[in-house]
This record gives C-alpha cells, structure tokens and sequence, in this order.
C-alpha cells in the first residue's frame, strides 16, 4: 500500500470510525465478520494464529511467514512481532497466552496498519473469549441432555439404581412415586415446556427432551404435584397454554420400576388428548396387561427369555444380552425410530434383531411373535429370573397363558368397547383385519376395500373409543392382538364345551 498523500488513504481519516466499526462488527458479526473486515481494510490476509505450539494455525491457508512470526513471538515471550519475507511483513498482536490477531500486507504497508491491528485486537479477544464460552456452555447443555437421555434408557430397561447413580450428578433427584407427562409440542418450544414444569413443581420435576420424538418432552412428576385439585390437572393445563398445537398426555401413578408401563400409559393419552378441546387427558382407567399376566405368564415368560439372558457373544465387541434385550424393547416400542433412542446405525439395528430371531427363534415380521416378546419383556426383569428363586410356575406356551380365567377376564374387559354401544360400525372388524395383516395399514385396507386415508380415519376413531396409540409407537397393538387371540381361544373352548355336551346328551339317549 502506497502512503503517497497523492493516493487515496485506504485506512480513511478517522481512527475512532474504525474503532466504532470493528466493535459493531464484534457484537454483530462476531470474530468472523470482524477478520473479513479487515482483510478488507487492510488489503492483505488477517486471521489468528496459534502462538503456544503443539495445536498448529487456527486456520487452514495461514501464510507461512504468519506462522514462523508466531514462532518467534512465542519463543521471545513478546505481546507483539513483525517479520519481514519476501517483499511482505507480518504484523503479530498477543490476543491471550495461546493465540495472536496476525496481518499479512505486501511492502510497504500503509503506516496506520499497525495502530488498526492494535485496535482491532481488544474486541477480538473478547468476541472470540465470549465465542468460546458459548460452545462451552452448549457442550455442557448437550452432555446434560444426553446423561438424561442415559437416564432415561436405564429406567425403561430397569436398571433402576444405575439410574439413580447417574441421576445424582444432575437435579432434581429422581421423584418416586411419578406420573409421566409427554408433552407434544414444536421442538422449539421444548425448554419453554420445561421451563413450565421447573417453575409448577418447584423444581422436582425431572425433564428430559425425547430421543426419539424430536416434539416430545418426558416430565417424570412426583405424583403428589400430579394429583388432580378439583378435577383439573393445572400443569397440562398451563402446558397447553404454551401453543395452540401443544398437547398433553399423563400417566397413572407409577413407581420408577413401573416406568415403561407408565411412559406407555402417559403416550395413549397423548392420542386422546389429540381429540379433546381441552387438548390433555390422562389415561383413562382400564385393566393392565402386566398385572393380569403375572400369576399366568411369569413361567412361560422366564423360559421365552431363557436364551436371550443365557446368550454369551462370540467376540468381545459383539452386543452381549443386555443390551440385545434393550435394543428388542426399543424396537419393539419406536420400530425404525429405535436408532435415536439407542444412537446406533439403521444397519446395526437390523443385525441385532436378526440376532434375536435366531437366539428366541422368532420370527419378528410377525405381529404374533411381536406380541409374544413385548409380553415377556414387560413381565421378566432384566436379566431374568434371580438366581435361587423357585422356577415359576404356569402354562409353558401362550396359547396356554390366554387361556387363563385372569386373561380370559382382561381381554373381555380390554375389547369390550369395539364392541360395546358406543362403538361406531365395523370397529371390531377393522382391527380383526388390521391385526390379521400383522398391523399393516396398506394390505389391511385394501382387505376392507377401503382406501389408505379411509381405513387411517377408522383406526383413529378407535384411538379416541379405546384410549389407546395405535398408529403411533409406542402402539398398543400388542395388546389389541393377545386380547384377540385370547377372546378367540374362549370362543373356541365354549364352542368345545357345547359339542361335548351334545355328545354326551346323545350317548345318554343311546344308552337309554
């Protein structure tokens, strides 16, 4: 650059102009839009440059001679160098102990250039401390989402007291008994929703952003903050209030070890709550499948599991039997959706569960098998049956356990209103159609002669008539299908009974 009073004096007449620039620039641009600046202004190259060794330039392209100034800079223990190669200088200013604000300008540079550079080097040191402050703070706030997320997944898995250990790192603690709250809302409005709930339980709420839902927040809620103050819920009702498409589902009391059922609980009021005005419901009041199974299905369950909690993996980074039992419940809960919640590959996630088919000797494409395995994970704890407890006892196959007076009881009361008066037409038989097709929507509607909108708006109404999720995961078409099958084996055992009596009442006659 030309210092020639004849040439125009590219670094302008005022030094308090520039000063006002740079620090807009910084507030506005942040350390980016004030380097282009200079760059500009300067007519050359100006970047930072590391000046502590061992982490090399902060920019790919720095000149070399802007780094062998460092060098020296560092080596001399100086707040400032310049370094003359080649026909261009390099003009060094300390920004902190680690890095300096560098110019590389072609010979002879303007005069002002230095003053510029020392100018410039105060707000950048800010901007880029204040930069940095605020990738340390999302860091922070990404490793606290993620160790709730861990949370999370230990509770749903039972892992009840490493739950806890984790848990004691961050606040609240966990609160025992709970409802769950999943809140559906813009994924923008997620802290906004948490927020609410800090400030209504008085900070014992424990918040987490679904992994898998990206508009859902989990609120485990200790229970006597939950209860119902004349008949209204004032936390989903103050949630709702964040938006006009924020909806909320809610829990029947459960204990921490009840959480998967809770979780399910809290997502089939969700699916109500789409319909009501009031847009939050809690779950309604029904027989629950887990605890009329138990007595039942508790053997059959331990001998279904049995290869699963016995497997030992070939190679030591193969997935031993925990985590392919939490990598079946979470598929079985979110289908392909499982890889956010277990933050693995799609790729992954289909050898693993091909790996169970083979270890159980299902078939999972099947929506009997599905439904065979959900049972026994809810029923069996992780890791099985402890040892030196008695074998349960009962039926050994699930024909056997829906054949029991307890399940014979659920499943009557489960279907009954698919059936009952308030059951709009052909309900029970969309869902026998829908179950047939192993829960598929396509074939089933094409079996009803129904179109795809049509026979979605069908399974809806039964949402809303059951109090159930069934086109979203978590479904509830598990259950649906071993009420089915249960109601199927009790009309088969009556019609038996009845045969059998009519060739007894025959051999009488004859023998008469």
């Amino acid at each position: 650059m030309s210092s020639d009073p004849a040439t125009p004096d590219p670094l302008g007449p005022s030094r308090s102009a520039d000063i006002r620039a740079l620090h807009r620039l910084a507030h506005v641009g942040g350390s980016a839009a004030l380097l282009r600046w200079l760059t500009t202004r300067l007519g050359g190259w100006a970047g930072v440059v590391d000046v502590a060794g061992g982490d090399g330039p902060r920019e790919s392209g720095t000149p070399h001679v802007a780094v062998r100034a460092a060098a020296e800079m560092a080596a001399r223990s100086a707040g400032s160098a310049v370094l003359h190669d080649d026909g261009s200088a390099a003009l060094l200013f300390a920004l902190d102990e680690r890095r300096a604000l560098a110019a590389v300008l072609d010979l002879p540079h303007h005069p002002g250039a230095p003053a510029l550079l020392a100018d410039a080097a105060v707000p950048l040191a800010l901007v880029l401390a204040a930069e940095e402050a605020r990738v340390r703070e999302e860091r922070a706030r990404l490793a606290e989402s993620r160790a709730r997320e861990a949370v999370l997944h230990l509770l749903m898995n039972g892992r009840i007291s490493t739950a806890r250990q984790v848990a004691a790192t961050l606040s609240p603690v966990l609160p025992e008994p709970v409802r769950i709250y999943v809140v559906e809302c813009r994924s923008g409005e997620r802290p906004a929703a948490a927020a609410v709930c800090e400030r209504l339980t008085g900070g014992r709420a424990w918040t987490v952003h679904c992994p898998v839902y990206v508009r859902h927040l989990i609120v485990l809620v200790p229970a006597d903050l939950a209860a119902d103050q004349g008949g209204s819920d004032h936390l989903a009702g103050a949630l709702v209030e964040l938006a006009r498409d924020c909806v909320v589902g809610v829990s029947a009391q459960a204990h921490l070890r009840q959480l998967p059922t809770a979780y399910g609980q809290a997502f089939h009021a969700l699916a109500v709550a789409r319909g009501r005005a009031a847009r939050h419901a809690r779950f309604g009041p029904g027989p629950e499948l887990e605890l009329a199974a138990h007595d039942a299905a508790a053997g059959w369950a331990e001998a279904l599991l049995a290869p699963l909690h016995g497997y030992a993996p070939r190679r030591p980074q193969d997935p031993g039997p925990q985590e392919l039992r939490a990598t079946a419940h979470a598929w079985l809960d979110f289908a392909s959706y499982a890889t956010r919640l277990l933050k693995i590959h799609r790729n992954t996630l289909a050898t693993r569960i091909r790996l169970v088919e083979s270890v159980l000797g299902l078939d999972l494409a099947r929506l009997a098998d599905q439904s065979a395995l959900s049972l026994a994970l809810r029923l069996i704890p992780a890791g099985g049956r402890r040892p030196g407890l008695p074998a349960a006892e009962g039926p050994t196959d699930l024909d056997g356990v829906l054949r029991h007076p307890d399940l014979v009881t659920w499943s009557r009361a489960h279907l009954g209103p698919l059936t009952g008066p308030g059951a709009p037409a052909g309900a029970w038989e969309t869902v026998r159609t829908w179950l047939r097709h192993d829960a598929r929507l396509a074939p089933a509607a094409e079996a009803l002669g129904l179109s795809l909108p049509g026979a979605r708006k069908r399974l809806t109404r039964v949402e809303e008539l059951m109090e159930r999720s069934l086109l979203r995961s978590p479904s509830a078409r598990y259950d649906l299908w071993l009420a089915h099958r249960a109601e199927e084996l009790d009309r088969g055992s009556d019609r038996g009974h009845s045969a059998d009596g009519r060739r007894n009442a025959r051999n009488m006659d004859d023998h008469a």
